[in-house]
């Protein structure tokens, strides 16, 4: 069956290529779990979603999104990747200016602003402290000392993310991982005035190695609750990521009228056709 297909660029810095590409199949229903995780295997891109029904009223649509490996809860640039496909492909939420996507962490709220689109951060399923262990582990898998680290926090919104804080940007770019233990965001803020306020990177074990994620969005919207909270951060703010690897992402932070943290950035579509699946 030949199906809708689109493939994203997401948190572009204003031109394609530059940010995080996610794969959306438009037409997901009737597929199995199985057929889904073997074409995302295929496109072997960080995510693939599928769009579907949602089982809800209050949703417009739902969404399943799966990595190489496994299916996901939520994940940040596969919700405004996919948010921004199911408009494109003439999709009419309920109500003007806010869309509810449905997936596996409940239903995720995305607003449609002159400025693009922005999802507001689920609430963290963990926080707190990271276990010292744990701690050592991470820290001797980035090949950095315990004195590096400035502060570590479970910032984990679904995926799982622990978040490391060092000095500045520039500690976080020399970062040359090893095999991490867990899923890891890494974050250091750059001089103040500098066009961006944090340099972030993200890394996950993956068949026996290290993988680095381009730009994340749920690990940006989590890192901001931590930062925003312990005042190492003020809202509105951008976060790089991505630059390590030859990409330029940029991560928009703000807070809104309900002091929800919103995480937005440029979506831009580099691919369109139909699959068959």
């Amino acid at each position: 069956m030949l199906r809708r297909f689109t493939q994203v660029d997401v948190f572009a810095s204003g031109r394609p290529y530059t940010g995080n590409a996610l794969a959306v199949v438009i037409d997901g229903e009737g597929l199995s779990t199985e057929e889904m995780q073997s074409f995302a295997r295929w496109t072997n891109l960080s995510e693939t979603t599928f769009l579907l029904p949602p089982t809800t009223g209050e949703a417009d649509y739902r969404v399943r999104i799966f990595t190489p490996d496994t299916e996901l809860p939520f994940a940040g640039h596969p919700t405004l990747g996919s948010c921004h496909a199911w408009l494109e492909a003439g999709g009419e939420p309920r109500k003007e200016g806010q869309i509810v996507q449905e997936c596996g962490a409940g239903l995720v709220l995305v607003d449609a602003t002159d400025a693009g689109l922005a999802f507001r951060t689920p609430p963290l399923v963990r926080s707190g402290p990271v276990e010292e262990e744990l701690l050592e582990q991470i820290v001797e898998s980035l090949c950095i000392t315990r004195e590096d680290v400035v502060d570590a926090e479970w910032v984990d919104n679904g995926p799982g993310w622990v978040g490391v804080l060092l000095k500045d940007a520039e500690a976080v770019l020399a970062l040359r991982p090893r095999t991490v233990p867990h899923d890891i965001g890494v974050v250091g803020p750059y001089p103040e005035g500098s066009p961006c306020a944090f340099e972030v990177r993200a890394f996950f074990p993956s068949q026996g190695s290290t993988v680095e994620d381009p730009v994340t969005g749920s690990l940006n919207g989590s890192l901001a609750e931590w930062l925003l909270r312990t005042g190492r951060a003020k809202a509105p703010y951008v976060a790089a990521q991505g630059t390590a690897i030859g990409r330029a992402g940029r991560v928009d932070i703000s807070v809104g009228s309900d002091d929800a943290v919103r995480v937005g950035g440029d979506v831009i579509t580099c691919v369109t056709g139909h699959v068959e699946l």
